[in-house]
């Protein structure tokens, strides 16, 4: 499969979520973006917040047609989102590339549904902490950014598929600032794959979830919100708090505070944290919960 043929199998993804639902607030309640199949029977991997709480799911196929879809998984860990379209969406299936073995200055193809497509180079890869309780231990970073990344598919030079847009940012090159794109790459799919067809989850214990919102800065993690009725809200967390230690041990860096918190034990654990607020120590406890447990469910098909 070259790359024209991949661009076939990029579509488009729109969903609509309730006004009540947990991430109406804050990742809106009409999303737009791209996805990309990769079974013939109409299996479709985006980015799992184009779905999130999904009540409605339409797939747009390059020639218009428009198939409705159904949210099958949102996997927190990695990032995925999987839809199954209702109906022949008639599109062939992308092949899975081989991500862990791409070298930065690879020459690679970011492309949305709408056929719009970058073309681009890898200039990194490495760890990525998002502020919304996320790790990826090795992300892969392309330049020039794609304006439309949200769920586009980065394929490689065979047209083989290497990931899923998420995110877009910029880096600090020679004193100038670079727009980049982050994806999640394709290798994290097939371990937890059957899973998520299967549960709609990974088989295992969710991890803890505290609903903080954090930035790190010079080594720091610096709490910037939190979400309304979380635990960390419940526990008094607030903004501007400095979180210093997790169970007595120090935290160093966005990744190090999340993982302290993941190795804590599973969803519901009490987590022991120091903070530092307005110049004075104060010690809090968390009671973690499920992140899902607060997410609406996809509606029965």
């Amino acid at each position: 499969m070259n790359v024209d043929t991949a661009l076939q199998s990029i579509i488009t993804v729109r969903s609509s979520i309730p006004d009540d639902a947990f991430t109406a607030a804050t990742l809106g309640t009409l999303r737009e973006g791209s996805g990309v199949v990769i079974r013939e029977d109409g299996l479709v991997l985006t980015i799992g917040y184009l779905i999130t709480e999904a009540e409605e799911v339409w797939l747009t196929r390059h020639d218009g047609q428009v198939i409705p879809g159904h949210a099958l998984a949102n996997d927190q860990e990695t990032g995925f989102g999987l839809v199954q379209a209702i109906g022949p969406l008639s599109v062939p299936a992308v092949d899975f590339g081989e991500a862990a073995q791409a070298k930065v200055g690879d020459p690679v193809v970011l492309a949305d549904g709408i056929g719009r497509f970058v073309r681009a180079n890898i200039v990194a890869k490495q760890e990525f902490a998002g502020y919304w309780e996320y790790v990826l231990d090795e992300a892969i970073f392309i330049a020039p950014a794609h304006p439309s990344w949200g769920g586009a598919a980065l394929v490689d030079g065979d047209g083989k598929l290497l990931g899923i847009g998420s995110l877009h940012l910029q880096m600090s090159k020679n004193g100038e600032l670079a727009d980049i794109n982050m994806i999640v790459p394709i290798n994290l799919l097939p371990p937890i794959l059957d899973d998520l067809l299967k549960r709609g989850r990974v088989n295992k214990p969710p991890r803890p979830w505290l609903g903080t919102f954090s930035a790190e800065s010079s080594g720091k993690v610096v709490v910037m919100s939190v979400a309304p009725g979380g635990p960390a809200a419940q526990a008094g967390l607030r903004q501007g708090d400095v979180i210093s230690e997790i169970r007595g041990e120090e935290v160093d860096g966005l990744g190090d505070f999340y993982r302290k918190v993941w190795t804590s034990g599973p969803a519901g654990v009490e987590i022991p944290m120091r903070v530092l607020r307005n110049g004075r120590e104060a010690w809090l406890r968390v009671k973690s919960a499920d992140r899902n447990s607060f997410l609406r469910k996809p509606p029965l098909q």
